[in-house]
Order: structure tokens, then C-alpha cells, then sequence
């Protein structure tokens, strides 16, 4: 067996400053940061949009997924457990995708596993998101429901449930 490139202290230190980066651009709506905390030459694989190779095709579609309904009303992503994998230098992560509230207190949510890969110095060369698309789909549409009872659904988010 081969030593780890990182440390665990190093790996755990760069992902706290990653789930930092991610709570950051989520409360600003400012993803840029997000973005520099990869690789220039950053793989994402996102299962159901594709894989991204470079942070401008990252940065691209990040800005159109969380400017757009059901992103747009995501409110933050926070860690729910995590995984450090030290011998491969991977953290793997449950997040949660909460939305914002729909008038009434109301939580509602779907949570994803991404495995993401420390290539050193604060950066990450791959991430990966694995979750069920189905899931998303169902929460927004729940989300969709509830702000039409309440009378908070926005143009945005009706014009995307007219759409399902």
C-alpha cells in the first residue's frame, strides 16, 4: 500500500473550507468562488446534465442551474454526513437542496451524494453528483403545490410546473 498523498488533517481542513465556499455562494447567489475552489482542469460529472471539463463549463452551468427554477429557489447546501477517504483523497458527502420557504414554514427538500477528489493547495480536480433526478423533480413540484395553496407561487417557478 502506497502512502496517501494528502493527510486526513489536510483533506478535512480543505473540505471545511469547501462546505464554507458552497454556504457562501449559496447566500450571495455569487458562484465564482465556488467555481476557483476547483482545477483549472476540473472534471464534474453531473449524471443527469453531463460532465463539465474546465472550470468555464463549470462556471456556466452553475449559473444557469441556480438561476433558474428549481435552483433559484434552493437556499443552501449543507452537509448532512461526510466521508473522508484518505487513501484516494476523495471526500464523499450526503447534501442537502433545501428550498426556501414557501409561505408556510415548510421544508422541502432532496439530497444528493457527491464524491469530490482533493488534487492539493485548497483545490479539487473531480467532483461527481450522484442522486435520483426523479426526486428533484417530485420536491419542486411539492414546492410548486404548496406556494399555489399559499398564493406565493412565483411567474418563474408556474411556468415551470405548466411545463411537467
Amino acid at each position: 500500500m502506497t502512502e496517501p498523498r494528502f493527510s486526513r488533517a489536510e483533506l478535512a481542513d480543505a473540505f471545511a473550507t469547501f462546505e464554507a465556499t458552497v454556504d457562501a455562494a449559496a447566500r450571495s447567489r455569487d458562484w465564482d468562488a465556488w467555481v476557483a475552489h476547483y482545477t483549472p482542469d476540473v472534471d464534474y460529472i453531473e449524471h443527469a446534465m453531463g460532465t463539465m471539463k474546465g472550470r468555464d463549463q463549470v462556471r456556466d452551468w452553475i449559473y444557469r442551474t441556480m438561476t433558474t427554477f428549481p435552483g433559484s429557489h434552493m437556499t443552501s447546501f449543507p452537509s448532512l454526513w461526510s466521508v473522508i477517504d484518505e487513501e484516494r483523497g476523495r471526500v464523499i458527502v450526503e447534501l442537502d437542496n433545501p428550498m426556501r420557504d414557501p409561505g408556510d414554514g415548510t421544508i422541502i427538500s432532496a439530497t444528493n451524494i457527491s464524491i469530490v477528489t482533493y488534487a492539493g493547495d485548497g483545490l479539487w480536480s473531480r467532483q461527481e453528483d450522484i442522486y435520483n433526478p426523479l426526486r428533484f423533480l417530485a420536491a419542486s413540484m411539492k414546492w410548486c403545490r404548496k406556494a399555489a395553496e399559499l398564493g406565493t407561487l412565483d411567474d418563474e417557478a408556474a411556468a415551470w410546473m405548466a411545463r411537467q
